[in-house]
């Protein structure tokens, strides 16, 4: 049985079964698929496979084949699948062709220090070539990249939204942002190699999300909001509630990565997120809405008068292009998250819950 409800599943099934077809009886290689996004593609690709009979094959790689063993053994299980261990940035590589790449794996960021002056950076590239040669000598014919919206740097107060053509980056200077970095460079790494090689690489611009297993003690807004509610308040805002973002449910974002991998154009970025974007503490009076009406909500600092509130916020004509689309509104993500949350908690724990696999800025 799957851990994500099937309702999200069908969803999922039902805006991706023309592009099925493609890879009928093909085998996939997959790193990173023990995260937070990883897993939605791993029970995606399942239910898929045993509806639509496409039998396909999936190697997923995983330092720890018994720990994925214990905390999902449904999937780890699954005749479908293969664990491959291995450290991303030098496993060895299976035998056999693996005509379909997905490079989930990041490496999580940490402030740079004396031991590592470049934070994550180094390994994160590392891992990104030693995938490209996988590919390279594999036969791989589509590869697709899972990087970040970091890559465009900090999001001028007068855009409302980021466009993929748009040239702003991170500061070179910048010590601290070796994750946004290590992305930029991994982009271009997928270009050149697909292209001295002729495979097509599609990357993939992830922003920000909401949905089942997301991680409520990591690093992000809603998953925050959604574990302080649940526990019975308060509600807590860190800052002052002004910064933008938007949050695409997390079967959308399913549907949205198997469309670019198997019709994305070859070659080319696409944001992956939500283009709706609602203020931090809008969001925050959203997750109390629809969880407690009773829950309190509280602000630690005031903003200060007269600046821009930071935005974080995609445009997504090139995935629209693609009859690409935000369709489970932003109430509904927060409900499902919240059930999922409460029939986890209320089964004692749940074997997926798993650990975050994108930064929130």
């Amino acid at each position: 049985m799957p851990c994500l409800p099937a309702i999200d599943l069908d969803h999922i099934l039902a805006h991706t079964e023309e592009v099925w077809p493609l890879i009928r009886g093909e085998r996939f290689f997959i790193t990173g698929a023990t995260g937070f996004v990883g897993t939605w593609l791993t029970e995606s690709l399942l239910w898929a496979n045993r509806r639509l009979g496409l039998g396909v094959s999936a190697v997923l790689l995983t330092r720890d084949p018994e720990a994925f063993s214990r905390r999902a053994p449904h999937l780890a299980e699954a005749p479908e699948v293969t664990l491959w261990a291995g450290d991303s940035r030098n496993f060895a590589y299976p035998e056999g062709s693996f005509s379909l790449v997905i490079h989930l794996a990041t490496e999580p960021y940490y402030p740079p220090s004396a031991d590592s002056p470049v934070s994550s950076l180094e390994g994160d590239l590392m891992t990104t070539r030693h995938v490209l040669e996988l590919a390279r000598t594999r036969g791989t014919r589509r590869l697709l990249f899972t990087s970040s919206g970091a890559v465009y740097g900090k999001q001028p107060a007068d855009l409302g939204h980021i466009p993929e053509d748009y040239a702003g980056a991170p500061s070179p200077t910048d010590a601290n942002s070796s994750y946004a970095q290590s992305k930029r460079i991994s982009e271009f790494l997928c270009a050149v190699w697909s292209r001295v090689y002729g495979f097509d690489a599609v990357i993939g611009r992830l922003f920000t999300f909401a949905g089942p297993l997301l991680p409520l003690d990591a690093n992000y807004a809603v998953g925050n909001f959604v574990r302080d509610v649940l526990s019975g308040g308060p509600v807590r805002i860190r800052g002052d509630g002004t910064p933008y973002r938007s949050y695409l449910y997390a079967a959308d974002l399913a549907i949205w990565i198997w469309v670019l991998l198997l019709r994305g154009e070859g070659g080319t970025a696409y944001n992956i997120g939500s283009p709706h974007e609602i203020s931090i503490v809008d969001l925050a009076h959203r997750v109390v809405e629809v969880a407690d009406p009773a829950a309190e909500i509280r602000i630690e600092r005031e903003p200060v008068p007269g600046s821009a509130p930071l935005r974080y916020v995609p445009a997504t004509d090139r995935a629209a292009r693609l009859g690409l689309e935000s369709w489970i509104p932003l109430d509904v993500s927060i409900r499902r998250m919240c059930e999922w949350h409460l029939k986890t908690h209320q089964a004692g724990g749940n074997h997926c819950v798993v650990g975050p696999q994108f930064e929130e800025h």
